[in-house]
Order: structure tokens, then sequence, then C-alpha cells
């Protein structure tokens, strides 16, 4: 397994742990009716989080080769290993179309 696919992994399990804390203090914050001092305290307390759990840091890697581009979110692996797999007859229902 390549050192970004990895990295990928914990991430994604960074985002899972802090996702509802890290929601908790995006509301709080964006608050309107609150007091600016308790908005600021948890804009503060969104900011030391880890920078790893944020949802945006997480790229779509293809499972197998790592390939950060052109990766189909349904079945997690890129257009090539895709098409290896899709004539291979690996994946259920998929088959090369032909008229």
């Amino acid at each position: 397994m390549s050192n970004q696919i990895v990295r990928d992994h914990t991430r994604r399990l960074l985002v899972a742990r802090y996702e509802l804390e890290r929601m908790q203090c995006k509301a709080i914050s964006r608050h309107q009716n609150l007091p600016n001092q308790i908005r600021y305290e948890y804009f503060l307390k969104s900011s030391k989080l880890p920078r790893n759990s944020s949802k945006t840091r997480i790229r779509n890697r293809c499972i197998f080769t790592g390939r950060p581009r052109s990766v189909y979110k349904l079945f997690r692996v890129s257009r090539i290993v895709f098409r290896e797999l899709a004539s291979k007859g690996s994946l259920i229902g998929i088959n090369k179309s032909c008229w």
C-alpha cells in the first residue's frame, strides 16, 4: 500500500471522529443571535481541531493504485483499473457494450 493511501485512510478516520464536534462548533460560531464572545470562543475551539479532521482534506483515491484522478466514486477505482476489471468480468453487473 502506498503512503498516500495510508495517509488518506487516516484522514478519513479523523474526519469521522471529529465530525460532530466540528459541526457543533461551526453552528454555534455562525449563530447570529448569540453574543460575540461565545461565538468567538467556539471559533477558536474549531480552529484548535486537527487540520486533517476537515472534510476538504479527503481525496478520493483508487483503492488499488492510489491514483488521485479520474476515480469513480461508486467503485472507488480509477478509470484504468475499472476498465481492466470490467473486461475481466470481475465487476458484477458491468459488461462491455457492443452494438
